[in-house]
């Protein structure tokens, strides 16, 4: 199996790391942090680099990529740890696609695409633990289409979107719509999280909804599962910028006139962070390679890979901040930002605990081992 990157992403990922480094400098992301946690500026950038339309399809105005190209432009995000939800754009931009009428998709996938729509996922419910199947929001058939009552959580830039996914149960079934954030009934309230973004708590009264599909729970797999891909790859970004300040900062340290590099048992700890970071980056191409599997095999897939990450984040995010000491945990410095990012990847689309158990859950009688 081939895994070198093609011209076409390698260029791709360039053209993000110039971005990255010149228009999202860590200044500019503290200023975006202290104003709410979201700039629509910077979101309007993605959009002109094509960002936003990275899985539309071209015939809607996208750029109608594949997971890998997804996994090389999440990873340069991370190195900046840049607080824009483009994991959002590329969940409703698939979702939308795959799943939607032609009307529908006509309708929001070009506005998806130049980054005038911004569409997130909110699907987490209180008392939900990650379940997605656990669902209180119901959608009733009304004049002209649906109506919708119900209450959503963590819902990423939920005040500022223009449009959510919203699953609900009609009837006994689940299924996926899309709600307006404009539309009569649709309350919000927006907050920072620890990470320095932004979230809101959702709440639907009897809000128009348009239906996206009757096989909700088939689609919010899905969409989960793209941001568990797009999570584990920026993970791997913000985990090798961490390994590279922590290097250059043991190289230039100085501790009993020699720079604390030298030192073996802090040479040991770094060797560590370098061997759970490559072991992350395999296991994020891994979750990349699998999106487009059937979805038996990818659910299971996208577990391992989001367990492995949760324990890789954990442990490069702590070993960076001891081998920087005191000043690893204060807000002026930009470890403890990565550190802090760390902490929320490993919690967003179900925690390490959480995966664990879906791998068990899935393992057949043989375990995997002669199957």
């Amino acid at each position: 199996m081939d895994f070198d990157f093609s011209d076409d992403q390698e260029q791709l990922r360039d053209a993000v790391r110039k971005w990255v480094d010149k228009g999202y400098s860590f200044d500019r992301r503290r200023t975006i942090e202290n104003s709410g946690g979201f700039d629509r500026g910077a979101y309007n950038a993605l959009a002109e680099l094509g960002l936003t339309g990275l899985y539309v399809p071209e015939d809607h105005g996208g750029m109608g990529m594949g997971p890998v190209e997804g996994m090389v432009v999440m990873e340069e995000l991370g190195r900046g740890i840049v607080l824009e939800p483009l994991t959002q754009a590329l969940i409703s931009g698939a979702v939308i696609a795959g799943y939607a009428e032609p009307k529908v998709k006509a309708q929001w996938l070009p506005a998806i695409a130049d980054g005038s729509a911004l569409v997130v996922l909110a699907y987490q419910e209180r008392a939900a633990r990650y379940a997605l199947e656990s669902c209180d929001a119901k959608a009733t058939q009304a004049p002209g289409g649906y109506v919708l009552n119900g209450a959503k959580s963590i819902v990423p830039v939920g005040d500022l979107a223009d449009a959510f996914l919203v699953p609900a149960k009609v009837n006994s079934q689940l299924g996926l719509f899309l709600v307006e954030r404009k539309s009569s009934g649709v309350t919000t309230r927006g907050y920072g999280t620890q990470d320095g973004a932004r979230s809101a708590e959702l709440s639907f009264k009897n809000s128009p909804a348009t239906l996206i599909t009757t096989e909700g729970l088939t689609a919010l797999e899905h969409a989960v599962d793209i941001g568990i891909a797009a999570s584990c790859a920026e993970a791997v970004g913000v985990m090798d910028k961490t390994m590279a300040m922590t290097a250059e900062y043991l190289n230039t340290r100085k501790q009993f006139g020699t720079t604390i590099s030298q030192f073996q048992a802090l040479r040991h700890r770094a060797a560590d962070m370098k061997m759970q970071l490559e072991l992350a980056r395999s296991m994020s191409f891994y979750a990349s390679l699998k999106l487009n599997a059937p979805t038996t095999e990818r659910r299971a897939a996208l577990s391992r890979a989001k367990y492995q990450l949760g324990n890789s984040m954990r442990f490069v995010g702590q070993q960076a901040v001891q081998l920087h000491g005191g000043i690893g945990v204060t807000n002026d410095y930009i470890v403890s930002h990565y550190f802090k990012k760390l902490t929320q990847l490993e919690m967003t689309f179900g925690d390490s605990m959480h995966h664990l158990g879906e791998v068990s859950s899935r393992m057949q009688d043989t375990a995997g081992v002669f199957a």
